[in-house]
């Protein structure tokens, strides 16, 4: 009986402390989701443009080396983006014979099942062989088959060097190329096949479109009804690389620039640039997805991809990204 009492006291006492430290304690911090932490993919990569098809983001990046190493891409692929596959040498100059170097940014869309692949080599100058070419796959991972064995826009139009094409998928159903380094940007119509530009109604075949401070990595989205075109302003090897923008009502312009959404900080990094844009079906959740380079690194050609939220004010208007080390979290494709 003793025993039992002495048991009972025991538990007794047990009871009463653990609800006694239930009661006392502050609650416990919830546990925050995973985040990607920037950069996003492993090594050298610039240049990125991001896709989304069916439930899986794509990252399509420039291979960051001096531009003889540059012969090949990689891409990358998330179902959350916070856990990326890297798909190596999707295309190569193997595959594309007229491309020797400097293969650069790529463009890639989906149409009626088909993955093309839009790319810039050689750094072409005039008389020279290179420019933008096109390849085409049966899977966004690849492997890509120069689509028509030549570059598409191999000649320097408007003073812009054929790099750095965006392939705009129009909301008329019309298929736009933004394109242009040297500080102009040019706009062609593409063949439905992809193969050619083809005429404007007006008989042109490249309009150009240069905005204010543009120097390269035209980007265009939509969004309630509104075209937002984007371009990268400074040098890409320096600290002043950045990301501006213009708002208009169509897909020609006039593109009257807005300011800098995109730079350089001091405690983060440099050379924020050379950016796509996505948005999460379902949702209004826009992501910037960008190269930059880390504070302790010098070499122009070290530059890493990044991922971070891009929001906008109530107007309309893009407000300024912070750059971060954190990244963004887990949103898989519902």
């Amino acid at each position: 009986m003793r025993k039992k009492l002495a048991t009972g006291f025991i538990g007794g006492l047990i009871l009463s402390a653990a609800l006694f430290a239930s009661c006392g304690q502050a609650p416990k911090a919830e546990q925050q989701e995973p985040k990607s932490g920037n950069p996003v993919l492993e090594g050298w990569y610039a240049d990125p443009e991001g896709m989304i098809y069916d439930d899986t983001y794509w990252i399509y990046p420039t291979y960051s080396d001096v531009f003889d190493k540059q012969v090949f891409f990689d891409c990358f692929s998330s179902k959350d983006m916070v856990t990326w596959t890297k798909h190596h040498a999707i295309l190569d100059t193997t595959e594309v014979k007229w491309a020797k170097r400097a293969m650069w940014a790529p463009s890639v869309i989906r149409k009626e099942g088909k993955y093309y692949f839009f790319f810039g080599a050689n750094d072409v100058h005039e008389g020279e062989i290179g420019g933008i070419g096109v390849a085409v796959a049966d899977k966004p991972e690849g492997p890509y088959k120069d689509l028509i064995g030549k570059p598409l826009i191999n000649e320097i139009v408007n003073g812009a060097q054929p790099i750095d094409q965006f392939v705009f998928h129009d909301p008329s159903g019309e298929y736009y190329m933004y394109y242009g380094g040297w500080g102009h940007c040019n706009v062609v119509r593409l063949s439905d096949d992809f193969t050619s530009i083809v005429p404007f109604e007006d008989g042109t075949l490249y309009k150009e479109v240069t905005p204010e401070n543009y120097v390269e990595g035209p980007f265009m989205f939509v969004r309630n009804g509104k075209y937002y075109f984007m371009w990268s302003e400074g040098g890409w090897t320096g600290p002043d690389y950045c990301v501006a923008y213009a708002i208009a009502d169509s897909p020609f312009g006039p593109f009257k620039r807005v300011g800098k959404i995109l730079e350089q900080d001091a405690k983060v990094a440099t050379g924020a640039g050379h950016h796509s844009v996505w948005c999460v079906p379902g949702t209004e959740d826009y992501y910037i997805i960008y190269h930059r380079r880390p504070l302790d690194e010098t070499a122009a050609e070290h530059r890493a991809t990044c991922i971070d939220r891009m929001t906008f004010d109530e107007q309309g208007y893009i407000n300024p990204v912070r750059i971060t080390f954190e990244g963004v979290e887990a949103s898989p494709i519902k």
